[in-house]
């Protein structure tokens, strides 16, 4: 017996009550997750330090603030969003009326990230509760404290019959995936994205899958060196390269690679200063498995600029690997921490082509200021998001969806696009009586015809 099955007949039970379709309802609990953010700031960013050692300007930047924005967007957009749509019709439907009217999917489940443990779990939640949807959330095992801490005080501002928050480990999760939810919603990574499918498959569940993969950074020789140096560093090392959306590696032009490297030195002492052990702003990694797999990626390789770790601490340098051999690890696979191979083109083309032998990446950076070369980027490279002369910038922009193409993910979400990932756009047609009797008699029959006949060519 599945012990979440009664949890799902219950939530689907309080679905199909109606309670969760009104405007009202949906706005309330979007407050109420509002309220939660405000009242709860101090334990929450106390849970992200235990976790990952977030610094707090980072943590109410990337998590606190980002969900806040969120849902005031969502929350003054979403009268609009819940409308029905007006849409034309063919003449041979005349007369009649069309629309596509949003609806709730029903029932979903939402599998946090560690990552981001507030962010990646609630900003889908919020989605979900705007269309009108009851939901099973589950935030990730591996980061505890913010795990207990939703576990603890998100109840007390949610309505409980329609949001549950289960916490556990694989099992919990591999139990909960195996129920016919209306839709499955996970950010993670790929294997655990395959079994989450497979699973789905079994009930036929839609799901959305934000994963990762190899995020290139490209630098060009007319890029300027200094400022591209420092938007890369703080888009690796934040939560100490923990990203899914973090320059993978980086692809310079032969003529500007050491002065892009003793750039990136220079602004690391900037960012961290010269002890980045002893600096309140660099974090930690999550736990010690993902620490081995890291240092365990650097052996043999040519490190550069760091490279130095301490295991009591979970502790990796922001670390700069040059001259990558074939098949180094540090190039297998995402990495998802703090080591930055640096790998020498020739031109953009050289570019193109080495990130094109990797699967398609969630997220391509490249610097340079000739408009020509940044088309062809667009034009010829595949990815789920793009942003040029700067890393991960784009998630802030409320009208950009977010989400993978090809192994990178599956489905988008944020904003207008996580409403719509959470809603069946229901069409309806309604037709009216007048006129049928009269088109079956001359001149309206021979109308008809003329038209069929129009239609047919």
């Amino acid at each position: 017996m599945n012990p979440f099955e009664q949890t799902l007949k219950q939530l689907k039970s309080h679905f199909d009550s109606g309670l969760t379709r009104p405007l009202s309802w949906r706005l309330n609990q979007l407050q109420q997750l509002q309220r939660f953010l405000i009242e709860n700031e101090k334990p929450i960013l106390q849970a992200l330090k235990a976790d990952l050692n977030k610094h707090p300007s980072e943590a109410r930047l990337t998590e606190l603030q980002f969900l806040q924005n969120d849902i005031k967007h969502t929350i003054k957009a979403l009268p609009k969003w819940s409308k029905p749509h007006k849409v034309g019709n063919p003449l041979l439907a005349w007369p009649a009326k069309s629309q596509l009217v949003p609806e709730p999917l029903g029932t979903v489940l939402i599998l946090g990230a560690w990552n981001y443990p507030l962010q990646l779990l609630l900003a889908p939640l919020i989605a979900a509760i705007a269309a009108g949807n009851c939901a099973v959330i589950k935030p990730s095992e591996h980061a505890t404290a913010t795990a207990d801490l939703l576990a603890r005080q998100l109840p007390d501002y949610l309505d409980n019959a329609a949001i549950k928050i289960v916490t556990g480990a694989a099992t919990e999760s591999q139990q909960l995936t195996a129920l016919p939810f209306d839709h499955i919603f996970y950010t993670g990574g790929e294997n655990a994205a395959k079994a989450i499918m497979a699973a789905a498959a079994e009930n036929l569940t839609p799901v959305t899958l934000e994963l990762g993969g190899k995020s290139p950074a490209v630098v060009l020789a007319d890029a300027p060196i200094r400022v591209t140096a420092r938007r890369i560093v703080w888009g690796k090392f934040l939560n100490a390269g923990q990203t899914c959306i973090a320059p993978d590696y980086v692809l310079v032009e032969d003529s500007v690679k050491e002065q892009l490297i003793a750039a990136i030195r220079e602004e690391l002492i900037q960012f961290y200063g010269e002890d980045l052990q002893l600096s309140n702003d660099y974090g930690r990694i999550i736990h010690q498995t993902h620490w081995l797999r890291l240092t365990q990626m650097l052996e043999g390789e040519n490190v550069v600029v760091g490279g130095d770790s301490d295991k009591s601490e979970l502790y990796i340098a922001p670390t700069i690997v040059d001259g990558i051999k074939d098949g180094s690890a540090l190039m297998q696979e995402e990495i998802f921490g703090p080591l930055l191979p640096v790998i020498t083109i020739k031109s953009a083309a050289d570019a193109i082509e080495e990130i094109r032998r990797h699967p398609k990446p969630l997220a391509l950076y490249v610097f340079s200021n000739n408009q020509r070369l940044l088309d062809l980027f667009t034009q010829q490279v595949s990815a789920g998001n793009v942003c040029y002369n700067d890393t991960l910038m784009f998630m802030l922009n409320d009208e950009l969806p977010f989400g993978g193409v090809g192994r990178s993910g599956i489905g988008r979400y944020h904003g207008k696009w996580g409403f719509d990932t959470f809603s069946h756009l229901k069409p309806v047609m309604k037709r009216s009586f007048r006129f049928d009797v009269a088109l079956r008699y001359p001149p309206y029959s021979k109308l008809k015809d003329k038209i069929l006949s129009w239609f047919s060519h």
